[in-house]
């Protein structure tokens, strides 16, 4: 039993050992400077530098698809976030990128303790099992997300002191792709804790963790360009856009399930068709 625990956390200190080669090799930084490092720090370092590259390069793709390449076809000239309003956006977002880096490195370290329930290979459980444990993981997150996010509405002093950094941006010409990590920092780790509670409650496999965490990072970048992608159960950006400027409907994180439980979802077509 003491030697196949061993060998688990082995394999996942091994994959976290090989992600921080990878990113920081990768950043040019010099490897007689990083190999004395504390692996948790090199953890933390390696989130960030990944952190900062993904919010940028989806940022200013995304920006420059949607803003220059389609101009006026998604969105109407005076629906474009000004330069101001984008560079405002990410000097919030970077003030608090070293904090939400954080978590995942508090994770990954509970992770390579064997503290969690992650499990390091598919073969471990079975492709039926990992799709179910996935299935699960995801459901548990929404719900999660859903509460947190609704609770920093409902709780006067946390949104007041934390979640309205992030609702200055409640006009369409107010919101960008950039605007999906402009929170204040303790905002942003509650938000994405459902994550990290979710990897003790159930099976979950540790390389499927991680991409989905990279795949969250495009997500928040994408559900703030107000542009409605009508991808039913999805909580596109339509729905989101309405969560701006309402305050008090579509609170859900991918899909509109948890809106529509628990009574909260606002439609973007009703509202379209409201206007007509």
């Amino acid at each position: 039993m003491g030697d196949s625990y061993s060998h688990t956390a082995n394999l996942f200190l091994d994959e976290t050992s090989f992600y921080n080669r990878l990113v920081l090799g990768a950043s040019l930084l010099p490897t007689r400077a990083l190999d004395p490092l504390p692996h948790f720090f090199q953890t933390w370092l390696r989130n960030y530098i990944a952190g900062v590259f993904v919010y940028f390069v989806s940022g200013f793709l995304w920006c420059f698809y949607i803003y220059y390449l389609k101009h006026n076809v998604y969105l109407p000239k005076d629906a474009i976030p000004s330069t101001k309003a984008m560079l405002l956006q990410i000097s919030v977002a970077m003030k608090a990128m070293p904090w939400y880096c954080a978590l995942p490195t508090v994770s990954e370290f509970m992770v390579e303790n064997g503290w969690t329930r992650c499990f390091a290979r598919i073969s471990d459980v079975s492709w039926l099992a990992y799709l179910g444990y996935l299935i699960l993981y995801l459901v548990l997150v929404e719900f999660g997300i859903y509460w947190m996010h609704r609770e920093l509405h409902d709780i006067k002093p946390l949104y007041k002191y934390l979640h309205a950094t992030h609702h200055i941006y409640n006009k369409q010409n107010t919101l960008s792709p950039f605007a999906g990590l402009a929170f204040h920092p303790l905002d942003g780790i509650l938000q994405a804790v459902p994550h990290v509670i979710a990897l003790f409650l159930v099976p979950m496999h540790f390389k499927t963790h991680i991409l989905l965490l990279f795949v969250e990072a495009i997500w928040t970048a994408n559900i703030h360009d107000c542009i409605h992608a009508k991808l039913w159960p999805v909580m596109g950006a339509g729905y989101h856009t309405i969560h701006h400027i309402t305050y008090r409907h579509n609170y859900g994180h991918f899909t509109i399930w948890m809106d529509w439980m628990f009574g909260t979802l606002r439609d973007p077509l009703d509202d379209e068709s409201k206007k007509i």
